[in-house]
């Protein structure tokens, strides 16, 4: 496949108009050629912005239409199933904004769904794809930091709800609040870098605003079989100076943290800053690490990369249940 990749961008919200749109408008062997929404004066905005021709209301008639090689969906978190679903049957590969689905069973469905289309699904985990990131995977490959013991991640923003979508405000439509925004790709990204090992105990503390609303801040445990424990802190409610962004691992060497990249090993009894220096990229962490994707997804959907399909995420939804499982009934849950 050497002609450039038909993207059809569903969804124009934010993480479209400030993430993937102006990646893939610049992006080699890319072209986008539809965007959708419900709102279609949205769709045709956005679409003049960023010059492309074609704007539609319905996946369906995107898929049926414009003739597109691979879809982004970043819709609302209950619709993300029935559109991956739908564009894998028309024969689509499909990136998706996390999560693939609102359960572990629609999380299977969707991994059913790729396997019988032979098309690939891959949810957009961007954070793994950060250079300061991969700079912190090498460091561990690279034995730095010695055995992974512990993960220790944050972020709080600032998002008043009468700023934010409707959908987010409710559990049926979001799936959840924070934990899901915020924590969800922090506990991804300690997963992977941890090398997947099986959550054994979840013990979470969230704090929602009204019986069926969302969480606005929560507080997660999570120790894996093999000892290593991953902690997350996330809030909607920060009130401070400005955003807080923080993700650090500690080893049986030394530890590691990113934004920006700090590593330190422990020598001769004193602990020794070994950070790698060299000149740091013009683009944004944000944006580096979804052109990244993009450059890997392609990749996937070219066959020049062989990778896995993301069953992955059938471990990372597991835990995310049980975070919420803690949350109500006030207890440690034991996977």
């Amino acid at each position: 496949m050497n002609d450039p990749v038909r993207v059809g961008v569903i969804g124009a919200g934010a993480i479209a108009q400030v993430a993937h749109l102006p990646v893939l408008r610049k992006l080699p062997g890319a072209d986008v050629v539809a965007i959708c929404d419900n709102d279609v004066g949205k769709a045709q905005a956005l679409a003049t912005r960023f010059e492309v021709a074609e704007t539609y209301d319905d996946i369906e008639e995107v898929l049926r239409y414009a003739n597109v090689d691979a879809v982004v969906i970043c819709t609302p978190n209950h619709l993300h199933e029935i559109h991956i679903t739908a564009a894998l049957t028309a024969g689509v590969h499909v990136l998706c904004e996390r999560p693939l689905a609102l359960n572990l069973a629609g999380v299977e469905r969707v991994l059913q769904a790729s396997d019988t289309s032979g098309k690939r699904v891959m949810v957009g985990m961007n954070h793994r794809f950060r250079s300061d990131v991969q700079a912190m995977r090498g460091f561990m490959a690279g034995g730095d930091i010695g055995a992974l013991q512990a993960v220790r991640g944050g972020w709080y923003t600032f998002q008043p709800s009468r700023q934010m979508l409707g959908w987010r405000l409710r559990r049926e439509e979001a799936g959840g609040g924070a934990i899901l925004d915020l924590g969800l790709p922090l506990v991804d990204l300690g997963l992977w870098l941890a090398g997947w090992p099986a959550a054994r105990r979840v013990a979470a503390h969230l704090t929602r605003q009204g019986k069926d609303g969302v969480e606005d801040m929560g507080t997660a445990l999570i120790v894996c079989e093999n000892g290593v424990s991953i902690t997350v802190d996330v809030s909607w409610r920060h009130l401070g100076e400005g955003e807080r962004f923080w993700f650090d691992i500690v080893g049986t060497k030394g530890s590691a943290a990113i934004q920006p990249l700090r590593v330190f090993r422990e020598q001769h009894g004193t602990a020794v800053d070994v950070t790698p220096t060299g000149a740091t990229g013009r683009e944004t962490p944000f944006i580096q690490s979804y052109r990244a994707e993009w450059m890997y997804f392609l990749a996937v959907i070219k066959g020049d990369v062989n990778a896995p399909p993301p069953r992955d995420q059938l471990a990372l939804q597991r835990v995310i249940d049980a975070i919420y499982q803690s949350a109500d009934e006030g207890r440690e849950v034991v996977l």
